[in-house]
């Protein structure tokens, strides 16, 4: 069970003075996350989701501080430090063999620079805590094999969903959580929304540690954790350990060959071998002892032109209005931060007028972040992939400084002065103030800066008006 919360945060936990029943479509971590949240803030939530039983696949997921502040301040510190591994560094090698052309200091200097920690987690172990904390609340309420067949966004005068099963469920917000395939979104937009093909696919797979420590040339991967990434022209793979040191994740991007778009596709161990076949010969060795993948196509989607439904009920977060690619690993991160600022936002609610403003203004405090973050990874996927020639020399020329330059000041303890010399580095880590503006950021506490420059006196206006008009 999750731990009491300790957190002077005003924000945090302080509830609405008008409290709804909210629908979240999804269960997975943007789902989980959005009703504790809301829970916190006062209101009833009924979590619907189609799956028969809760259970995450996958394998490693990056949980890096902008998330790790929030989930501490829920009372998850001690569980996540207890299944999660702290990297020391990333560290970017050569393909074929495995030298080193950029690193960037983790560990410490993360908790130091943006005041939490960066782990690597199981993703099922995230699930679980935020399954565990969400479901701790009277105030949740979880409805598993419903499977949402259509979506009224219409206040009649609350908002409602069909089940497959006939029935209809209604509530005063819709939030659609449901993933890439949204059939929120196609509501929220009046339309589907269009998917391309990125070119590429990715295999998935985890390896015991135990076995790697047995091996002098694997073990060192083990002994000093870090997230190593193997550029390769038009592929790359990334690894690290995950489930407290005890399993070692890789996930291998590669040209798609006919994959599908789906978590739990299984993927050909032995073509996977085929695929890195030219690579550093301990990567060889990691893929030997791979005795099966899952594998997925990795299609884009381009930012929406809004999240909230006209008549400002139905609103959509994480995955089903912001996917992410897998190359700035901040997924679940961009989900999880929308959770704490609708929860926030709703916590000031007095009336039922002001949920399309608070849904409007929610979504004017995500909607840029994360197409930023978006176009982030989409610029990652080329440099990670680039041909061997003079493009692929450059890029390696300038990590190599960037790595040169931050170990030249961490002699010193001092990164300040290097936050503005690598800006707009290959290495995207090495980028001091990007990874201020993408990990220093809090949820919790840009809500509250809006409520009170803005929010306020907005609602108290709302307020106004509808005392004239009574």
């Amino acid at each position: 069970m999750p731990e009491p919360v300790t957190t002077n945060h005003p924000y945090y936990g302080q509830e609405a003075p008008l409290r709804l029943h909210i629908l979240v479509i999804g269960c997975g971590l943007g789902g989980l996350a959005a009703a504790h949240c809301l829970a916190q803030a006062g209101h009833e939530v009924t979590i619907i989701e189609a799956a028969k039983r809760i259970g995450e696949v996958g394998a490693g997921i990056q949980v890096s501080p902008n998330v790790t502040r929030l989930l501490e301040r829920w009372g998850l510190k001690d569980r996540l430090a207890e299944v999660g591994v702290e990297p020391d560094a990333i560290v970017f090698r050569r393909y074929d063999n495995g030298n080193i052309v950029g690193r960037s200091h983790w560990g410490e200097v993360m908790r130091r620079r943006h005041g939490a920690p960066y782990y690597h987690v199981h993703r099922a172990d995230l699930h679980d805590l935020i399954y565990d904390t969400a479901i701790a609340s009277p105030r949740v309420k979880l409805r598993l094999n419903s499977t949402v067949e259509t979506v009224d966004p219409t206040p009649k005068p609350q908002v409602s969903v069909t089940l497959t099963s006939g029935e209809v469920i209604s509530g005063d917000i819709i939030i659609g959580a449901d993933g890439v395939k949204s059939i929120v979104r196609t509501v929220v937009l009046g339309r589907p929304d269009k998917a391309e093909p990125t070119g590429d696919a990715a295999y998935r797979a985890v390896i015991p540690t135990s076995w790697m420590l047995e091996d002098p040339e694997l073990k060192p991967f083990v002994d000093h954790p870090e997230m190593t990434a193997w550029m390769a022209p038009g592929r790359h793979l990334m690894a690290y350990c995950i489930k407290a040191m005890k399993e070692f994740n890789l996930v291998m991007i590669h040209p798609d060959d006919g994959s599908v778009e789906s978590w739990t596709a299984e993927g050909s161990a032995e073509k996977l071998r085929e695929d890195f076949a030219d690579y550093d010969p301990r990567i060889r060795k990691l893929l030997s002892l791979v005795q099966s993948t899952l594998k997925w196509r990795l299609m884009d989607r381009k930012p929406l032109e809004t999240w909230v439904h006209p008549d400002g009920r139905v609103v959509l977060l994480g995955d089903s209005c912001h996917p992410m690619l897998p190359y700035r690993a901040q997924g679940a991160a961009m989900a999880i931060e929308d959770a704490a600022v609708l929860g926030c936002l709703l916590s000031h609610l007095s009336h039922i007028s002001q949920i399309p403003i608070l849904l409007k203004a929610y979504e004017k405090l995500r909607l840029e972040r994360t197409a930023k973050t978006q176009a982030s990874s989409r610029r990652n996927q080329r440099i990670f992939h680039l041909p061997d020639g003079p493009e692929q020399l450059a890029r390696d020329a300038l990590m190599r400084e960037a790595m040169e330059l931050e170990n030249e000041h961490m002699k010193d303890g001092d990164l300040a002065q290097f936050e503005n010399v690598t800006k707009g580095n290959p290495n995207q880590w090495a980028d001091q103030s990007l990874n201020i503006e993408q990990f220093s950021y809090d949820a919790d506490e840009v809500a509250e800066v809006w409520w009170k420059e803005e929010g306020e006196a907005l609602l108290r206006e709302s307020r106004d008006n509808e005392a004239l008009v009574a």
